[in-house]
């Protein structure tokens, strides 16, 4: 059984490094996609006609659209695999691949057309739970547990002053789902079975709300998590841009500033990424094409207690951000304008490429899937 054990562990230590080496070689990718601008416009082109672009001949990562036969615009991206993602938007769609993107299949949810899809959580193939967002009874949840065939509504938001935007989960029982301020608190609403029940958590762990001060329900990734208790929330809209975050699944928060602009109802923090419980990446700034985003990025290390603006930002808005799988220091930012890429843990951003996408997901085996307006889906390849 010694033996046995010996033999586990290192053909574990084997797939670790392995894993390990794709990982570096895919950072690598993107590092040399990034610095040129004359290769960004040579791989936006590439982009455009489904085609590689090789440059100097290194392996340059770069978007490939995948053809979903849709018009809809997609702010709910959920990435389980590089074969297998979840995409939710507008007009009630919610489509899903198992191949990579090279078939889609339209498991829209019966009588959801006049609903609009912002967020999706899937577990796996086969069980997923999506958030429609809106004032009143326009904020749903529904979950299926058989790709998408049959849902059920396992939410429907009855008070007319809650208006919901993002759902994160822990683990494939517990999440959460948070609306905007009701009654001068943001409002948490609880799962712990996977998304078939759901209940308001009591407001009174909840700081109050600055006047104007929303979530943007922009990605999908305004409410985030990581390990098992731990969650943040992103607001704008307020005086301040703040960051909220909870070490007990929602009962208590604590609320923090950001470098990110606000004052205004289209500006603050759009999205969020923790790659552990210290480690955090926020986004966003002015939505509205003729505003300036100087201040769209901050990078946090304590868990979103402080937070520090990034010294070279991305140039625009971003609405959706996520880590590189495996990397400790490298994540990718997107917005209408573009995507960026960091390799120093946000502190600094070049932009790869210049196509429109709100909404970015990677996984553990390096699949890294982006989605946006008029049915943009795309896998990063290299």
């Amino acid at each position: 059984m010694r033996g046995l054990g010996k033999s586990r562990r290192t053909s574990r230590a084997s797939r670790t490094v392995t894993v390990g080496l794709c990982a570096a070689a895919f950072a690598a990718a993107l590092t040399a996609a990034a610095p040129a601008q004359a290769h960004e416009a040579q791989a936006h082109e590439a982009q455009a006609h489904g085609t590689r672009a090789h440059g100097s001949g290194k392996a340059v990562a770069h978007w490939e659209l995948k053809a979903d036969g849709t018009d809809a615009r997609f702010r709910g991206l959920s990435a389980v695999s590089r074969d297998t993602a979840w995409v939710a938007g507008s007009k009630g769609t919610v489509l899903r691949t198992t191949d990579g993107g090279a078939n889609w299949h339209d498991v829209s949810p019966p009588g959801a057309a006049g609903l609009e899809f912002r967020d999706i959580e899937a577990f796996d193939a086969r069980r997923a739970v999506a958030l429609t967002i809106g004032e009143g009874e326009a904020s749903r949840v529904f979950r299926t547990d058989d790709g998408g065939a049959t849902w059920n509504e396992s939410f429907r938001n009855t008070d007319p002053k809650a208006f919901y935007d993002c759902l994160t989960f822990f683990d494939r029982r517990h999440g959460l789902a948070m609306s905007d301020p009701v009654d001068g608190r943001f409002r948490i609403l609880s799962t712990s079975d996977g998304g078939r029940s759901w209940t308001v958590l009591p407001g009174d762990g909840m700081p109050a709300a600055q006047d104007g001060e929303a979530g943007f329900a922009a990605s999908g990734q305004c409410l985030v998590s990581a390990g098992p208790r731990d969650v943040w929330l992103a607001t704008g809209g307020g005086a301040h841009a703040r960051v909220l975050h909870s070490a007990d699944r929602g009962l208590t928060w604590k609320a923090a500033d950001t470098p990110i602009p606000a004052g205004d109802p289209a500006r603050g923090v759009f999205a969020l990424a923790f790659r552990d419980r210290a480690h955090g990446l926020a986004v966003g700034g002015d939505y509205r094409a003729d505003q300036t985003s100087p201040r769209s990025a901050a990078v946090s290390g304590d868990g979103g207690r402080t937070w520090t603006p990034a010294g070279r930002p991305p140039p625009a808005y971003r609405s959706g951000v996520a880590w590189l799988p495996h990397s400790r220091a490298s994540a990718l930012a997107v917005g209408p304008t573009g995507t960026d890429l960091t390799t120093d843990g946000g502190r600094t951003w070049r932009t790869l490429d210049t196509g429109s996408y709100d909404t970015v997901d990677c996984t553990a085996d390096l699949g890294c899937w982006a989605a946006g307006e008029k049915g943009r889906v795309a896998r990063l390849e290299r």
